[in-house]
């Protein structure tokens, strides 16, 4: 059943993800090298695409056990912590931003809700909670602040920024810093809730 789980997660992400730049292309509004750029520089995208690869290797390490660190305790967490973190954020502060249509909108439901509902559950069943550390939350936190440095630095170039609150254009430095250290915090909050959560389960 995990291997089934795993590739099912593992080809639904990558697949979506590739309709997503699909669609992205088609509708662009600037070149297609700014479009590609812009299209990897969205954390839900980013996440989705870790999300693909990560279970794909999962599922090819599940046959032959030829990839140690893919079973590592925590990763499979730290994965969790942020496609959680892409569903959330969409949820309360960029649904109603837009109304997609159409295939945009499966797209859309997919990437953000369906998606990380069952990484969720995968987690649920298959992660080894018990031995994750809480000291782990700190390395989960490279990712999400390389990512802000790369969009606030390429923002600052290009006028491009993937999100509404990190916007410095239209909102202003000083809010985005306040919006930035706010995701900080929730980042640190979900990850410390997950590996509580993970330790009362396996008692």
């Amino acid at each position: 059943m995990k291997k089934v789980a795993s590739i099912s997660i593992g080809i639904l992400a990558l697949i979506t993800v590739a309709i997503q730049f699909y669609l992205m292309i088609e509708n662009r509004v600037a070149s297609i090298t700014e479009t590609v750029i812009r299209f990897f520089s969205f954390f839900t995208i980013l996440t989705n695409l870790f999300v693909g690869i990560y279970f794909t290797l999962l599922f090819i390490n599940i046959k032959k056990s030829i990839i140690p660190f893919i079973n590592k305790p925590g990763n499979l967490s730290s994965i969790t912590v942020y496609i959680t973190i892409v569903g959330l954020v969409y949820q309360f502060a960029l649904r109603n931003v837009w109304e997609p249509k159409g295939l945009q909108k499966l797209v859309d439901e997919l990437l953000h809700s369906i998606i990380p509902l069952l990484v969720i559950l995968f987690w649920y069943f298959y992660e080894n909670k018990s031995a994750i550390m809480y000291k782990s939350v700190l390395l989960w936190l490279i990712y999400p602040l390389v990512y802000l440095f790369y969009i606030l630095g390429r923002g600052f170039f290009s006028g491009f920024y993937p999100y509404p609150f990190v916007n410095v254009a239209e909102i202003g430095l000083t809010k985005v810093m306040t919006n930035s250290i706010i995701l900080l915090v929730l980042f640190t909050v979900i990850s410390t809730l997950f590996i509580k959560i993970g330790h009362k389960l396996t008692k």
